[in-house]
This record gives C-alpha cells, structure tokens and sequence, in this order.
C-alpha cells in the first residue's frame, strides 16, 4: 500500500499520488497516460484526473501497480477498478493487470479458447484473478516468452493444472515446465498458436502469433508512445542485439495486427499499416 508520507515531489496536489517505492516499470503510464508521467527514476503524477474515465484509468493503474506505489485519498475508490480485471482488449484476449514486481511490472495477458484458455507470461498471484480465471474456465496453457517475465507462473500452473510451455534455453526459470520447444523456427504449440524464437533479449526468447491476429511480444518489440512507432531496446537487449535485429527481420513473414509486449505499449493497428510499421523497425534496427 502506497504511504502518503513518502509521496515523491513531483506529484501534483490532489487525491492520487505515487510514492518512493516506485520502480518506473510504466505500468500506469500505459494505463493513464492522461495522469502519470515519468520523471526518469519514477512515475508521478502530473496531472489530477479530470473526469470519471480518467479516474477509473488511474483507479486501474492503481491496482496493477506491482509494487503498489500509487495511493488515492480514498481507498474504497479501489473497488470500482477492481472488476475491471482481466481487461477485455479484443473478443477472447485480456490484458490481465495485476502486474508482477518479479518481472519488473511485465504485462501479461489471457486468451479465452474452446480447446482450453491460454495465460501469456504470468502476473502475480492474486486470488482475486483466480477466481476470474475459474469462472472464464480455467488456465489450461501457460505460455512464456523468456526467462524474466515468468513470475509466478508455477504458482499459476498447480493451481489450474496448467501446461507449461517455453523455450529450452530459457527452462532454468521453469525447471519443471512441462512443454519445451526446442531450435530456431517456428512451430504450432497447439492449432492457432504458433510460437517464434526470437532470439536476441534473452538467448531462447519466442513470441506467440495467436490466430493470425494477435502478436504476444515478451520483451522484443513494442510500441513507442513518444515516437508513435514500433520498437526494439538495444538497451535492455542482455543477449545478443545482432541477434535481435535477426528475429525482428523474421517477423515480417507474418502479417498481425496487434503488439501485446510485455514491456511496453500495446497497440492495434490494419493490417496494412502494421506491414508498413514493421518495414520501418526493420529498417531502424538495422540501422542502431
């Protein structure tokens, strides 16, 4: 819980605030990015929100923060947020809140299937997520796209008597994962998943294209609110950036129209513009 007392400066007077637990993992600036900036080191607030939408965005960062460093002058305010989660992107695909401080705030997201629903990298442990997930059917796969975003996964898995699935060179996170891919090209986990090494952030670091449609990103590309573009960190690229400008390169044999990374901004595009974003990453890594 956020400690009024230990607010950082740079917020603005009003009910909400953030204080110095903050990691500055942009959690609530993806979701209320009318509300809170970034001062470098930490989120703040910069602006009070202005009208009810803005307060129900700030009341939803408030809840996925994974360090719980937002606050508000009224805590019962928490609730109306709260049944917001899992948060419905698109038909059958959430975003699922409640992020991890294990993965540094990552995103992690559930997909509603007939064959079995689908998590994609792992939030914390809540039972309040559970609870949601049971009542949507369960987590039958668990599916995770490198080492750092695994969180609690094995917490997630005994408890829906989930699969596993990640990468070989990643498995020391998941030992005890129950599904490994192995190799450099891309294979059908199940019918309309297809997982892709994308080698680069970390050694077996894949991405999963879902249905043609929705591209689950883990760590190695996003969308850039600032540039209004597509991106790839050669700053947060531990294993090889040689080797990420390679998998970027790959992902423009599929066509998508939405980017659900793990850090970073989400974003839907068409389909034609989304081809015309992922020409000029290419581009721009090649370049960097």
């Amino acid at each position: 819980m956020a400690d009024r007392a230990l607010r950082v400066l740079e917020n603005v007077d009003g009910p909400f605030f953030v204080d110095s637990s903050c990691i500055d993992c942009d959690t609530c600036r993806q979701l209320a990015p009318a509300t809170f900036a970034d001062h470098g080191e930490h989120s703040y607030v910069y602006t009070q929100p202005r009208d009810d939408a803005e307060k129900r965005a700030a009341l939803r960062a408030l809840v996925a923060c994974p360090t719980g460093s937002i606050g508000t002058s009224d805590p019962s305010w928490t609730a109306l947020a709260l049944e917001d989660f899992p948060l419905l992107l698109a038909p059958r695909v959430f975003y699922c809140g409640f992020n991890s401080r294990k993965s540094f705030g990552g995103n992690s997201y559930f997909v509603e299937h007939r064959d079995g629903n689908w998590l994609i990298d792992s939030p914390r442990y809540v039972e309040y997520l559970a609870r949601q997930f049971t009542e949507r059917g369960g987590v039958r796969y668990i599916f995770l796209t490198h080492r750092d975003d695994v969180a609690d996964a094995d917490r997630w898995a005994a408890r829906f008597g989930a699969t596993r699935i990640i990468h070989r060179l990643e498995l020391a996170s998941q030992p005890a994962a129950e599904r490994v891919i192995d190799g450099r090209e891309a294979v059908e986990v199940e019918p309309g998943f297809l997982a892709i090494p994308t080698p680069g952030h970390t050694r077996g670091h894949c991405v999963l294209l879902h249905d043609d449609q929705f591209l689950f990103t883990g760590d190695h590309i996003a969308w850039s609110r600032e540039r209004q573009c597509l991106t790839a960190s050669r700053d947060v690229c531990w294993h090889s950036w040689r080797e990420q400008v390679k998998s970027v390169e790959k992902l423009d044999r599929y066509s998508f129209e939405w980017v659900l990374p793990g850090h970073g901004q989400r974003v839907r595009l068409p389909r034609n513009e989304m081809r015309h974003e992922m020409a000029r990453l290419i581009q721009g890594v090649a370049r960097a």
